[in-house]
Parts: structure tokens; C-alpha cells; sequence
């Protein structure tokens, strides 16, 4: 692209001595325009075709020249300004610019020099990291208006140099593009706007859209003053602030929740999409060493609780004394069945038996459990010690057998037979 080699050169200019940049300072960035191609095909039907253009998103005054020969959006000064809201570095900032249309409503934005006929795109800016995403809309003024068609349909033409003098009218912003949380938390869903007039007629909603249906949270209508639903706060509004505070968050929480803000003929929203997200605690049913008897066995249980969502996995593997670069997975492994608990999480154990060998000894042996919750997987390990039967313990115990032996052969013998002859006689 023939901006690249001058993005870097402004960039190093903007770095200075000390190394940062200020955006709002920023005089130009790559933002491609998604072109649109509209017809009726012979069944009557709508299609549209999307066409990828370069161009240019400008800072500057009416009458500025473009800096770039291609297709230039300048953004004229007005009371909105989409660069104090951009945080970061250029190079995280992925920028778009598409068309848009007003439905068929025809309506004068309420500034000076707005027209009836005004045509309108979005710039839509969104940090490559999660930081932010915004929208603002430009207000672009033409000469005549167009005749007899919705404006999707005949659409102002913009060639590959085109100048198209624009400025912001409004902005709709979210610092949270996504959020993910644990259950029982309170997460506050950021969502502001920002308008170049005063008094805008603005209407407020924010939705929950989950399985294909769409649930009112909260709406508020500046016309009339009244709101239905919680968690926005009202007297904010006033100010642009209109984020959404959750109760504690549950399994029924989860979804794409949708703050849109409406002042006609404008309507700008963001999808904020909230998952749930609990991290397993994970035991074993044995210390850190484990010493067994040859010839017994035992149970090894590994239990991962508490997480969420439901997908996990557990594996038993053991590796000799000193670390092993091919650890032996253990095939003998059972599960048993994911267990639901009242708060929404799950838990889930997985258990073999071990009747070891004299060779086992030494052995190390891991359960690891792996989550989507999980940056890394969670081990919990033992050392198993086998030893041999006691040989003293044998030695006594035959010992004591044979002394029994004699006791009985000595003494407990000859008197029951003395008792029995003595029995004989009297009768």
C-alpha cells in the first residue's frame, strides 16, 4: 500500500525522543472503504455486492488538500471528535468506512449547513487487542439530492480520488467489545455517545439477544423523559454516559448484549457479546507420596469441581524419577459423569487403579486437567513408594503358629483325652 512507507515516517516523527504518540493528534490513518453495489435482481430481490477500495481518513479544515491520491474522507472539526476516544498505537487500530443508510427517512440534521439530501457514512474503528471499538458518523453534503429512489439504490457516486468533505455527527462508543467474567459478578458494560448539537432527540435501549430472541433490559427516551428497566443509570444519560451495570451474573446471563442509541435519522449500536467463565479446582485423593505394599492396590481419584462452561479434560499420565521427554498416558482411566451443581458449574472425576509393581516404585504420577478458563493446564502430582511384604512380621507369625501348635499338642490335647477316659469309666 502506498500509505505504508508514509504511516511509518509520521510515525517516527509522532514517536519523538520519548517514544509516545498522541492520537488525537493523529492528522491522517488507512481506513478502506467497503463500497456498496446495489440492485434488484429479476425476482424482485435486493443484492448487494461489496467492493474493498483504498482510501484515507483525513483531520483538517474545509479547503485542506488531500495528502494521499486516493480516495480521501476529510473530517472536518466540530464538537465530535473520534480521535479523544482512541487509545493506543496506529498500528492496533483496524479502520473501516462503509456507507450508510438512513432507511428512506428524510430528516435535516439539526446543524448549520445540514441538508435534507445529506448523505451519511460510517467509520467504524476498532482496536486489534479488545480496547475499544467506535463509531462515528459523517455527515457528507452534496449538491443535489437524489430523485425517486431509496438512497441504498442510487447510491453518490465516489471515484478512486474523490475529496469527500465530511463531518462527525455522531459517535457511539464501547470500552468493553467483549467481556468475560465468573459467575456472581457484577460487570459494568461500557457504552457512550457523544452528538455535535445540543438537546438531540435520543432514544436508549439496551437489549439481550440469546437462542434467536431479543429481551429489553432498559430503554429511555429524551422526548419524554421516562425509562423502563434498570441498570443504566438516567441522570448520566444526559451526559452520553450510558453503560449497563449487570446484576450478579448467572448461567442465564450469558448472551449478546446490545446498547443502541437513536436520534434520527441515526442509528448506532454495539454487540457485546458476555460469557461466563469459572476456572476447575482440581484435588487428588492422595499426598504428595504415596506408599504402597506389593500386591495391594488403591483408588487414585482426580477430581476437577467448579467449572465452567462444561467442556474439560483430564488425563492421568506418570513419567520415571528425574522427568521423562515422552510422559506414559495412562489407558486405564475412568470417568464418571459431569456433575451439575445448583450455582451452574460442573464437576467432573477421573480414577484408575493401581496395583503396582516393585518396578513402579519411583514413579511419578499426574493428573492435568486442561479448560478454556486455563492459560496453562493444572497439575496436581504424587511419588509412589512400593516396598515388599514385612518378612519379620512372616517369621512371627509362623512362629507363633507352631508355639500355638505345641501348646495344644502338649497340654490341651492330653487333657481332653484324659477327660474322656475318665468319662468312659462312670459309665
Amino acid at each position: 500500500m502506498f500509505w505504508i512507507l508514509g504511516s511509518l515516517i509520521l510515525a517516527i516523527l509522532r514517536l519523538g525522543v520519548n517514544g509516545s504518540q498522541s492520537l488525537y493528534e493523529v492528522q491522517w490513518l488507512p481506513c478502506p472503504f467497503v463500497d456498496e453495489k446495489v440492485h434488484i435482481n429479476e425476482e424482485g430481490h435486493t443484492e448487494t455486492k461489496y467492493i474493498n477500495r483504498e482510501a484515507v481518513l483525513q483531520f483538517g479544515n474545509v479547503g485542506d488538500k488531500p495528502l494521499h491520491p486516493t480516495i480521501t474522507f476529510l473530517v472536518t472539526a466540530t464538537k465530535v471528535d473520534m480521535r479523544r476516544y482512541l487509545e493506543g498505537s496506529e498500528d492496533a487500530l483496524n479502520c473501516e468506512i462503509r456507507r450508510y443508510s438512513t432507511g428512506g427517512i428524510v430528516m435535516r440534521w439539526p446543524t448549520a449547513g445540514a441538508q435534507d439530501h445529506d448523505v451519511w457514512f460510517t467509520c467504524t474503528i476498532r482496536h486489534t487487542q479488545g480496547l475499544f471499538v467506535v463509531t462515528t458518523f459523517l455527515r457528507h453534503a452534496t449538491a443535489a439530492p437524489a430523485q425517486g429512489e431509496v438512497d441504498f439504490l442510487k447510491w453518490k457516486t465516489v471515484n478512486d480520488r474523490d475529496l469527500l468533505t465530511t463531518s462527525a455527527g455522531m459517535v457511539v462508543l464501547t470500552r468493553t467489545p467483549s467481556v468475560e467474567v465468573g459467575f456472581l459478578k457484577e460487570p459494568n458494560l461500557h457504552c457512550q455517545f457523544a452528538v455535535d448539537h445540543k438537546l438531540p432527540n435520543a432514544t436508549v435501549e439496551w437489549r439481550l439477544q440469546k437462542h434467536g430472541e431479543r429481551t429489553m433490559l432498559f430503554s429511555y427516551s429524551s422526548r419524554t423523559g421516562k425509562s423502563e428497566g434498570s441498570g443504566v443509570t438516567v441522570k448520566d444519560i444526559a451526559a452520553g454516559n450510558v453503560s449497563y451495570k449487570l446484576p450478579p451474573t448467572k448461567k442465564l446471563s450469558e448472551g449478546i448484549y446490545i446498547c443502541s442509541v437513536m436520534i434520527p435519522p441515526l442509528y448506532g449500536s454495539h454487540d457485546i457479546p458476555l460469557t461466563l467463565s469459572e476456572q476447575p479446582r482440581v484435588s487428588i485423593n492422595v499426598g504428595s507420596t504415596l506408599s504402597m505394599t506389593l500386591g495391594k492396590d488403591q483408588k487414585l481419584i482426580c477430581d476437577a469441581e467448579g467449572y465452567y462452561p462444561l467442556d474439560v479434560n483430564i488425563e492421568w499420565y506418570r513419567e520415571a524419577s528425574g522427568g521423562s521427554p515422552t510422559p506414559s498416558f495412562l489407558k486405564t482411566v475412568l470417568y464418571s459423569s459431569h456433575r451439575l451443581h445448583q450455582d451452574g458449574t460442573y464437576s467432573l472425576s477421573a480414577f484408575f487403579y493401581l496395583q503396582p509393581s516393585l518396578e513402579d516404585s519411583g514413579y511419578k504420577y499426574t493428573c492435568r486437567v486442561s479448560h478454556k478458563s486455563l492459560l496453562i493446564p493444572i497439575r496436581k502430582s504424587f511419588y509412589l513408594i512400593v516396598t515388599e511384604p514385612d518378612s519379620t512380621l512372616w517369621y512371627m507369625t509362623v512362629i507363633g503358629f507352631i508355639i500355638a501348635m505345641l501348646v495344644i499338642l502338649c497340654y490341651v490335647l492330653p487333657q481332653f483325652l484324659a477327660g474322656r477316659k475318665a468319662a468312659k469309666k462312670r459309665f
